[in-house]
């Protein structure tokens, strides 16, 4: 999931041309980009095109962007998008572990209403200082819980951070990318406000990358093509995950857990990663 496209639930004539695009996922939101006086009518629109024939051949990602659990809008919206086509349901304003598996038991009572068998997992906004301080927590909170999201709009104005500051940046994505992996759990890099700052995008998913987030979000088609660059495996480390897995096997036959590859010492963890790459790279986009 190298990117992931953000669709107003209110904009219906961007529904199935977001669908034709290059992102890797569709994430219609029903919550911040919809006013108050159409949430309803976006949350039906989304519903009706999730279930429609345009849906049924699309291999693309669904994740629907629900209100946050508390608001009045909470419940109808899990009654609405507890259906096949969505993959990962995005909880925003979550502030704790209990926040979370009240979500999650809410999420089981509406799939159980709508017959659905194949559970939904969830992906958690973590867009407070509370939360990012509770991340760990809030990872392990439940199963459901595939990865984390980062919300440096909502985090960053409302502490008044600089986020031109890349030291800023830095700080929050490595924090919740500890905490995600204190878990299991993929760390998912924040939206970029900014759709003409290509360079400010480029910076920002770079130093995601690096810090082992699968994907940045997206607010426009333009910025797909740069998240999808940025969070593909080049072929020169595939090639060096390939011959790391080879050169582990002729190890492993020899006794030998550790062994030098190009001058450097390879052990398990490194060999692991070489591995995870690889079957990445063979099972198409991380989803």
């Amino acid at each position: 999931m190298r990117s992931k496209l953000f669709v107003p639930g209110s904009r219906t004539e961007l529904f199935a041309k977001a669908l034709a695009g290059d992102a890797d996922a569709i994430s219609f939101d029903v919550e911040d980009s919809v006013p108050e006086s159409v949430k309803a009518r976006a949350r039906q629109d989304v519903a009706d095109f999730l279930r429609s024939r345009t849906m049924r051949d699309s291999s693309k990602v669904i994740i629907v962007r629900i209100n946050a659990p508390g608001s009045p809008h909470f419940d109808a919206d899990l009654e609405a998008f507890a259906c096949p086509q969505v993959a990962l349901l995005n909880v925003p304003k979550i502030q704790s572990a209990a926040d979370v598996q009240a979500a999650a038991a809410s999420l089981e009572s509406a799939e159980r209403r709508n017959s659905l068998a194949d559970p939904i997992r969830i992906l958690v906004n973590i867009e407070t200082a509370r939360a990012l301080r509770l991340a760990a927590e809030i990872a392990g909170a439940h199963a459901r819980v595939a990865g984390l999201q980062l919300g440096l709009g909502d985090m960053f104005e409302s502490l008044h951070i600089d986020r031109h500051d890349e030291r800023n940046v830095h700080a929050a994505m490595f924090a919740m990318r500890l905490a995600a992996g204190e878990h299991g759990r993929f760390a998912y890099d924040s939206a970029f406000p900014n759709i003409q700052d290509e360079d400010g995008f480029r910076r920002e998913a770079e130093q995601a990358k690096r810090l082992g987030y699968v994907g940045k979000s997206c607010v426009h088609p333009k910025q797909v093509a740069l998240a999808n660059e940025i969070f593909s495996t080049d072929e020169l480390s595939l090639a060096t995950a390939r011959r790391i897995v080879a050169a582990a096997e002729r190890a492993a036959e020899q006794g030998r857990g550790a062994f030098l590859l190009d001058g450097r010492m390879i052990d398990p963890p490194f060999v692991k990663r070489a591995q995870a790459l690889l079957a990445e790279a063979n099972n198409g986009p991380s989803r």
